[in-house]
C-alpha cells in the first residue's frame, strides 16, 4: 500500500493501488497501512522475489551465520559466514541495508500519516500516537540491526562519536525529499542510539495494543534492556527491566504477564501465542519468506537442511549433556549432524519469527547485574533461565566468571535465534568473555557427523584452519555500505566503512 524511497516518483498514481494520500482517509485504510508496515519488516522485496528480509527470517539467519555457533551447511549464507562479502553482494549485506531502510521509510510515512489524520479528526489523537508509537518502535529495531552491522559497537570510541549510521526519521516520498535523502551523512554512534532511546520511549508511554506480533508496551521496554546493554549502561539495563520482572526466583511481568515457559520449547511448540514471546513477526502458511528463507525450510534437518547447529557450540563443556535443549530442541540428522527444531512447521513454514523473548530479559538483567557486582540478583535470574533445562547450576559463581556462564548460557538458549553476532559485536571492542573479532569457524566440508559429541569440550583443532577468526580491527567486521547506496549519495559514498 506504501511504497517507500524512489519509486513512487516514477509510479506516481497507480490506478490500481491506494496512493498514500488517500491510505490515511480512513480509519480502515490507515488500520492496515499500519499493517503494510509489519509486512515490510517481514517481507521486504528485492528483484522481484522475497526472502524474509528483514526480520521475515533474514536478520535470524545472517546473526547466526556471522557468528560460529550455528553452521553453514551449502553456499547460500557464504558472503556472512566466510566474511568475503562486498559492497555488492545482493543475498547478504546489501538486501539487509535497501530492506531495513525501506522499512524506515513506510514507518515514517505512518507516523507522518496518523498526525496528519488526527489533525484532521479522522482518528483520535490517542489512536495516532499508539500507531506513531508501533511505527517508531519498528524504526528504533531496524535502526538497531542496522548498528550492529555497518557500524563499530558503542565503546568503539571513549564518547561513541565514530560513524553510526544514517537515522532516518522523515518520509521520503516526493522529490524534495529524495535529493534531500541523497545528501544526508551518518549520524555518530551516540546520536543513532539517542535517537533510538527517544522512538522506545515513545513507544512505551503511548502504544496500546497488546499482541505477539505487534509492538507493544512491553516490547518496548524489552529492546530498551537490550540497547542499554549495547550501550554498556549496566544501571540503565536494570532500570528498564524492573519494569517488567518482579520476583525473586520466579519472575513475571506486571506489564504483559510474561513468564518463561515451563520448558524451554514452550516458545517455540507455542509459536503463535506463549508468555515467554514478547515480540515477534507474523509469518503464516499463505505468507512467509518462502522456499529460500522460511526458518523451518533452512534450519531443519528434515527440509533443506541449509545450517546445523555447528560443533563449536555443540561440545562445549559448559553445555551438559542433559540440557533439555540438547534432547527437546534439536535433531540429529545425516549420521549426527544436529539441526534445531525450534522452527517447527516443515510444510507450512508459518513459524512467527522470534524478535526477543523474556528469557533474554532475564538474561539481559543478569549480565548487567553481574557487571555491577551484584551476584546475587545475577545467579537468581541466570538459574531461573538455566534451570528450566539443567540441574548442573554453579552458584558460587561470582565476578567475571559469572559474567562468563551468563554469556555463555546467552549462546545455549539462543542458539538459532540470530542473536549470537549482536554479542559478538557489543564484546570484540575489548576482547571480553572470549570474544575478540569474528571467531574462528568450521568450514562444512572439513566436518564429519562424528565431530558432534556433546560436552566433549573437544572440536578438532584442523577444523578452524579453513575459516580462521578475524580479528576485531580488521576491517571485515563490518558490512561495507551498498554500492546501491553510495551512487546515489556521495555524502555516503565518502563516508564508506573503511577497506571497501
Amino acid at each position: 500500500m506504501m511504497t517507500s524511497c524512489e519509486k513512487e516518483t516514477m509510479d506516481l498514481l497507480p490506478k490500481d493501488r491506494i496512493t498514500e494520500a488517500s491510505a490515511f482517509e480512513t480509519a480502515e485504510r490507515i488500520e492496515l497501512s499500519m499493517l503494510g508496515v509489519y509486512d515490510a519488516a517481514q517481507t521486504g522485496f528485492y528483484s522481484g522475489a522475497q526472502r524474509g528480509y528483514p526480520f521475515g527470517a533474514a536478520s535470524i539467519q545472517q546473526g547466526d551465520v556471522r557468528g560460529e555457533d550455528m553452521l553453514n551447511v551449502a553456499a547460500f549464507y557464504a558472503f556472512s559466514y566466510e566474511s568475503t562479502f562486498n559492497a555488492t553482494t545482493t543475498l547478504n549485506n546489501v538486501y539487509m541495508w535497501e530492506t531495513l531502510y525501506g522499512l524506515i521509510n513506510k514507518a515514517n510515512i505512518m507516523i507522518e500519516g496518523v498526525q496528519t489524520a488526527a489533525a484532521a479528526g479522522i482518528i483520535s489523537a490517542e489512536k495516532a500516537k499508539s500507531y506513531e508509537g508501533e511505527a517508531r518502535f519498528l524504526r528504533a529495531l531496524a535502526h538497531h540491526e542496522l548498528l550492529t552491522h555497518f557500524a563499530r559497537p558503542y565503546n568503539h570510541t571513549a564518547d561513541a562519536s565514530h560513524a553510526g549510521v544514517p537515522y532516518r526519521r522523515s518520509a521520503i516520498n516526493n522529490p524534495t525529499r529524495i535529493e534531500e535523502a541523497k545528501k544526508q551523512g551518518r549520524h555518530t554512534v551516540k546520536e543513532s542510539y539517542a535517537f533510538l532511546l527517544e522512538d522506545l520511549d515513545f513507544a512505551e508511554n503511548n502504544i496500546t495494543t497488546a499482541t505477539l506480533t505487534r509492538a507493544s508496551k512491553g516490547a518496548a521496554i524489552a529492546l530498551k534492556t537490550r540497547v542499554k546493554l549495547h550501550m554498556r549502561d549496566w544501571s540503565g539495563v536494570v532500570t528498564e527491566a524492573n519494569k517488567i520482572v518482579t520476583g525473586t526466583t520466579t519472575f513475571t511481568s506486571p506489564v504483559g504477564g510474561y513468564a518463561l515457559t515451563a520448558t524451554p520449547e514452550g516458545p517455540f511448540t507455542g509459536n503463535k501465542g506463549n508468555s515467554e514471546s514478547i515480540f515477534s513477526i507474523l509469518n503464516s502458511t499463505d505468507d512467509n519468506p518462502g522456499t529460500n528463507a522460511a526458518l523451518a525450510n533452512m534450519y531443519s534437518g528434515k527440509n533443506r537442511a541449509l545450517v546445523a547447529i555447528s560443533p563449536v557450540i555443540w561440545n562445549q563443556t559448559f553445555w551438559p549433556t542433559d540440557d533439555k535443549r540438547r534432547t527437546n530442541l534439536a535433531l540429529s540428522a545425516f549420521g549426527g549432524e544436529m539441526y534445531t527444531t525450534k522452527y517447527q512447521d516443515l510444510t507450512g513454514w508459518s513459524d512467527n519469527t522470534p524478535v526477543i523473548r523474556y528469557a533474554e530479559v532475564l538474561l539481559n538483567k543478569a549480565e548487567a547485574h553481574s557487571r555491577l557486582n551484584q551476584p546475587v540478583e545475577a545467579l537468581a535470574l541466570y538459574k531461573a533461565v538455566r534451570g528450566r533445562s539443567t540441574s548442573q547450576i554453579d552458584l558460587a559463581l561470582v565476578g567475571d566468571a559469572l559474567t562468563q556462564a551468563i554469556i555463555n548460557e546467552r549462546r545455549i538458549e539462543f542458539v538459532a535465534e540470530g542473536l549470537r553476532w549482536k554479542d559478538i559485536h557489543r564484546l570484540a571492542k575489548n576482547a571480553e568473555f572470549g570474544v575478540s573479532g569474528i571467531p574462528a569457524k568450521v568450514a562444512y566440508g572439513a566436518v564429519k557427523a562424528t565431530d558432534w559429541v556433546a560436552a566433549s569440550g573437544e572440536v578438532r583443532p584442523a577444523l578452524f584452519t579453513s575459516i580462521p577468526a578475524i580479528p576485531y580491527g580488521d576491517d571485515r567486521f563490518l558490512w561495507p555500505i551498498p554500492t546501491s547506496e553510495t551512487t546515489s549519495n556521495p555524502v555516503l559514498k565518502a563516508q564508506q566503512n573503511p577497506g571497501y
